[in-house]
């Protein structure tokens, strides 16, 4: 059976190099171009089933080759990337038949989510065992949305069964957790696994702007609205036609706009600033917040009727703190992301660096693990993260392994600290052992013995 084959059409160099690293570890054969033609001339000598292509290319427009991708072969899937800060190009594409966009600075992430995504649309998992495999090896969940996040504790479970349930449902949903938690990607997770995923997923945070800035970006205006408006703009709610708005922390949106927010959700339609002529939309809003807006609309600084058509569906996700056992997962996963990213053959982490983490409590989430990981990536001259690559305030913390009750007989201190280190670690016993510093037979004696 011949590979899924994937083309990357990209004039930054470096761009085509992490994307055919990143794809080519799902099992794809992938070719990188840096000019149109070249690109073209080799798919009619071997058709690609997924082309990540940038929409300004030196010899190409990225809609032409768009056209004549689909002209060739009309099964192949074609994802825009755009650098330009703007999705009106995009979304444009994705009219003309594009599958999605990515824009720049690429997440890789969700790029793989993104190709694997457009490769089960076209029935691809059930014709390649590779690339079921693959699938697969993001836990088996039978859900490409949430392949991005990263996790096996049952605080993650329960956030997976959460999405599956309610991303086929049509209804607004509120994200709560605090910042770093991963909202924006569970937000991804549910727009891939919608009705509606074929669609632009639109992004804003309503957090630090002005009435007359978010109005602007989210409804659009018309020529001569204002001073310096020489021409129309469609705004991002009208952009995100038939797909999903996400609108991260919703709590710090002004009282004036979310007046307007709540007849935008209420009558679904739009007035683009200084226009006269209603805009109907097809949109499913998400929302997210690090605010307890109960709290906000007991304190008056937030609409209490605004909250209730947000609130249609609620998921809280949880701290890190709460789901420790996802830690070396996460490690795992970053070190490979900032690895690739920096060019640099960084494979592990030393257990002693990685017992310290766990210990850590984390009031920065993932994003604080992630920022963590990246630094340590940066630093170190081996192949391998170790103790003196992580922040000093870090590595000064206290390893509170036993909960005080006085001081204990060695016997008891020693049960209580093999349970704590193998509840951190999700009991996983080799990594225990590891982080225990002895033999996994040892370990097992002493699992026998203390009846652990």
């Amino acid at each position: 059976m011949q590979h899924v084959r994937v083309a990357i059409i990209d004039d930054e160099v470096v761009v085509c190099r992490r994307l055919s690293q990143a794809l080519s570890k799902d099992g794809l054969e992938v070719e990188a171009f840096t000019n149109g033609q070249p690109y073209l001339e080799r798919m009619r000598e071997a058709p690609f089933d997924v082309v990540f292509c940038d929409l300004n290319l030196p010899d190409a427009n990225g809609m032409d080759i768009l056209a004549r991708s689909k002209a060739f072969r009309n099964e192949t899937e074609v994802i825009i990337i755009t650098g330009h800060g703007s999705i009106d190009s995009a979304v444009e594409a994705i009219k003309k038949g594009a599958y999605h966009y990515v824009a720049k600075p690429l997440k890789l992430n969700e790029v793989r989510a993104l190709c694997r995504s457009a490769l089960a649309r076209a029935g691809m998992y059930r014709e390649n065992p590779l690339l079921c495999g693959a699938l697969k090896g993001s836990d088996d969940l039978g859900a490409i949305g949430l392949s991005t996040i990263v996790g096996t504790s049952p605080a993650v479970r329960k956030i997976f069964s959460m999405v599956q349930r309610i991303a086929p449902v049509d209804c607004n949903i509120l994200l709560q957790g605090a910042s770093g938690t991963g909202k924006a990607l569970v937000a991804r997770a549910i727009h891939e696994m919608s009705p509606r995923k074929n669609h632009p997923f639109v992004c804003f945070n309503c957090g630090g702007f002005t009435d007359e800035l978010i109005a602007s970006e989210l409804f659009g205006y018309e020529k001569g609205a204002f001073t310096g408006a020489a021409a129309a703009k469609i705004g991002l709610l009208e952009s995100a036609t038939k797909g999903t708005v996400f609108l991260d922390e919703v709590g710090e949106m002004p009282p004036a706009m979310q007046v307007k927010l709540l007849h935008v959700i209420q009558d679904r339609r739009i007035l683009r600033v200084g226009g006269i002529r209603p805009i109907d939309l097809d949109i499913r809003i998400i929302a997210a917040t690090n605010r307890d807006l109960k709290h906000e609309v007991a304190l008056g600084t937030f609409r209490e009727d605004l909250f209730y058509r947000l609130n249609v569906v609620s998921i809280t996700l949880p701290a890190l703190s709460e789901r420790s056992k996802d830690i070396p997962l996460l490690v795992d996963h970053f070190i490979e992301k900032y690895s690739l990213a920096f060019r640099k053959k960084v494979r592990s982490i030393e257990p002693q660096a990685l017992n310290i983490l766990l210990s850590y409590t984390f009031p920065g989430n993932i994003r604080e693990l992630e920022n963590i990981i990246e630094r340590a990536v940066a630093l170190t001259d081996c192949d391998q993260i170790r103790q003196s690559d992580l922040p000093r305030d870090i590595r000064n913390l206290e390893f509170n392994t036993v909960e005080g009750e006085g001081l204990l007989p060695l016997a008891e201190f020693e049960k209580r600290y093999i349970g704590k280190v193998l509840e951190r670690t999700g009991y996983n016993k080799g990594l225990a052992a590891r982080l225990l510093n002895i033999p996994r037979t040892t370990l097992w004696r002493k699992l026998k013995e203390y009846n652990l």
